[in-house]
Formats: structure tokens, C-alpha cells, sequence
């Protein structure tokens, strides 16, 4: 079965100018980024790939934790994208995911080592991962721990 997404643009102007995109969900303004020398209103592309990637992977995470009855008490991600511009040419070269899961105080070293296993595992199951492997390197530090008490 295929998914058809679609998303609408217009761009009024030129290189420093902005437009808007409507993605059903996201509608937004874009330019580009200030610090590549544009207006840096709205979003841009830059920002885009960090959040489908960063999207992506926590989602796929907290399924994969499902799955395996595993239910944090919370889980955050913070996620990072290193541009390179090299002579004018600009690479999207890193993504550095790191999740932070929170577990029940009684959970088992087994279940501890299966969160860890799964939030590698998750990244590379994203198909944001997988569309843009082998053009920009991605890595996963997670955090997993447990708490003293559980969160009403």
C-alpha cells in the first residue's frame, strides 16, 4: 500500500526573500536560516530534516517500546544537525539523537538493556533514517533511567 503526501509552496522573490509551505499538517513560513545569511523567518529546510528525522525516531521508538511492553514514565528527545559550508557548498553531514527514557524504579537490568537496545534499534527502523543513510551520518546516545517514585 503507498501514502500519498503532498505539500504546496510559494516563493516570492529571490534568495532572501520567504514563502510559505502548506503540508496538510504544517503550514508554515520558510527562508532561509540566518545563520547562512538570509532573513531566518519561519523555518527552513535545515530545520525540516532535523525535525522529520527527530520525529521519525522518537515515533518509531515509542512504538517499538510498546511493542515490547516496555512503558516509560517519560520519554524526550533532544536532537541536534551539523551543516557544513565548505566554498559555498553546504553539506547536511550529522543528526545526534539522544532520547532520554525514564523507566519505573522497578524495572530489571533486562528491561534496562532492551530500552538501550531499542533506542539504537529505532533509528535505524526510521524511514527518515533510511531515506537519507549513506548522506548523512546519524547517531543515537540514549539515556535510561529509572526513578525513585512513580509520576502520578
Amino acid at each position: 500500500m503507498k501514502h500519498p503526501f503532498h505539500l504546496k509552496a510559494v516563493w516570492n522573490g529571490g534568495r532572501n526573500s520567504e514563502g510559505k509551505i502548506d503540508a496538510g499538517g504544517l503550514k508554515t513560513v520558510i527562508s532561509i536560516p540566518q545563520e547562512m545569511g538570509g532573513p531566518g523567518t519561519g523555518t527552513n529546510p535545515d530545520e525540516m530534516l532535523l525535525g522529520a528525522a527527530a520525529t521519525c525516531y522518537l515515533i518509531t521508538l515509542a512504538a517499538m517500546l510498546e511493542r515490547s511492553e516496555i512503558t516509560p514514565m517519560s520519554l524526550t528527545l533532544e536532537s541536534e544537525a551539523t551543516v557544513d559550508v565548505t566554498n559555498n557548498v553546504f553539506t547536511y553531514e550529522r543528526i545526534t539523537h539522544k532520547p532520554r527514557i525514564v523507566l519505573r524504579a522497578d524495572t530489571t537490568d533486562a528491561e534496562l538493556m532492551k530500552a538501550e537496545r531499542l533506542a539504537h534499534k529505532a533509528e535505524e527502523s526510521c524511514m527518515i533514517s533510511r531515506a537519507v543513510a549513506g548522506n548523512v551520518a546519524i547517531e543515537t546516545m540514549p539515556t535510561i533511567v529509572t526513578t525513585e517514585f512513580d509520576a502520578v
